[in-house]
């Protein structure tokens, strides 16, 4: 299950920027821009990194801090840290939310912070932390902070929201690298992202189809219901798995995904969905659906990936064509997705994986009781006001490299 949250006008992939469709709503904006190559990463600022063919690693000249997890037991430990931080990125329109993203690999007890801030004029706001990102757990426990509030905005797990009656028109990201002082473990930076949109959720017409044949890419089916009562430290499987279900599962259709040896720590049927909420549970959050760090861990498998919002599911079937499925965030009320294994919910993932020719949405809804029970066909009107009700028309992207994004 995902928390209770409270169109796209432009996209920058590798900081070009891409014109928006013309059905974008002029009131609705959104804007993705990615830092993946070593050009990209060139124009932000770096302290103690170093530039290697398209990621960033602990190079010479860091500083030596220390930090203390207060999951983990011990006393403070010495790291050696450098930092990279972005140009400040215009957004071109009054944003309300910010949803950073990023690939880090962090071997050995190595860690990652990921601090923001945006500013609207001359105001600046202060750094935030997001997030303290580790795909281990014995030094640091991954997780979100608590809530953080400025002039300008505030932190709520892994979105960053205008206060009441503010925005913002700019925001810089900056990562923050730490190893163990003498260890010869090295974090690398692969990629940082960000969408800035001036909603957090929309209400639209429903979008008329781009399909003129049905398309359904054949993602394996993975039910979280059948995970219920497993490993409660890690949030206890069943509906409260929906997202790292989700995400192995469109990580399962590319071949990627970790080795049996792995999680032979859990015992049950598709055990990889075990992995998958161990390595993605949010120790402040106190659960599995924090967006970043789904997309994080699938990163960790040699896969490009990032969270964004789409502006309809127009958009969405340019990704089905392109061979892409998706993981959509949504939430309805009661009767409000006709078909669906569950009544309600205010928050849930579940993967887009096709459309039929009429438009109407193919889904692996986890929700389902048993894995032949998981693929659905959705009303498109539904479940595109679920989805953008829900989320904004929030999306992990998860693709190998050798898979083209759509135009």
């Amino acid at each position: 299950m995902r928390r209770i949250l409270p169109a796209l006008a432009a996209v920058v992939v590798g900081l070009a920027l891409v014109p928006a469709p013309p059905a974008a709503a002029a009131a609705d904006q959104s804007s993705l821009t990615r830092w993946t190559t070593t050009g990209d990463f060139g124009r932000g600022t770096s302290k103690g990194l170093a530039a290697k063919s398209g990621r960033m690693t602990i190079g010479t000249g860091t500083s030596v801090t220390k930090y203390k997890d207060p999951r983990v037991s011990g006393g403070k430990k010495s790291y050696n840290k450098g930092s990279w931080q972005s140009p400040w990125q215009s957004v071109g329109f009054d944003a309300r939310t910010l949803i950073p993203s990023w690939s880090i690999t962090t071997p050995g007890g190595t860690w990652a912070r990921i601090d923001v801030r945006v500013r609207n004029g001359t105001t600046v706001g202060s750094w935030d932390t997001v997030a303290r990102w580790s795909s281990g757990t014995s030094r640091v426990k991954r997780s979100s902070y608590s809530s953080q509030t400025d002039d300008l905005a505030r932190v709520s797990t892994d979105v960053v929201t205008a206060n009441a009656g503010k925005s913002f028109n700019r925001y810089q990201v900056r990562v923050m690298l730490h190893r163990p002082k003498g260890s010869k473990s090295t974090p690398t930076l692969h990629a940082v992202n960000a969408v800035a949109a001036s909603y957090a959720t929309r209400s639209a017409p429903t979008s008329a189809t781009t399909m003129t044949a049905t398309t359904d890419l054949a993602v394996p089916a993975s039910s979280q219901m059948i995970h219920r009562g497993h490993f409660p430290q890690w949030g206890g499987g069943g509906e409260a798995w929906c997202s790292p279900t989700s995400t192995s599962m469109v990580m399962r259709f590319f071949g990627k995904g970790p080795k049996k040896s792995a999680y032979s720590f859990s015992k049950g049927a598709d055990s990889f969905v075990d992995h998958a909420a161990r390595y993605t549970y949010d120790h402040q959050y106190k659960g599995t659906g924090n967006w970043p760090f789904n997309t994080a861990y699938a990163a960790g498998y040699s896969l490009d990936t990032f969270v964004t919002r789409l502006d309809s599911l127009r958009d969405a079937e340019a990704y089905i064509r392109a061979g892409i499925p998706l993981v959509a965030s949504v939430a309805f009320g009661r009767g409000q997705l006709t078909g669906s294994p569950i009544s309600s919910t205010p928050g849930h993932l579940m993967v887009i994986r096709g459309f039929t020719s009429s438009g109407q949405v193919i889904a692996n809804d986890p929700a389902g009781s048993k894995n032949s029970a998981v693929r659905r066909v959705y009303s498109r009107a539904q479940f595109e006001k679920a989805w953008l009700g829900g989320s904004g028309g929030v999306v992990y992207v998860i693709r190998p490299t050798s898979v083209a994004l759509p135009g």
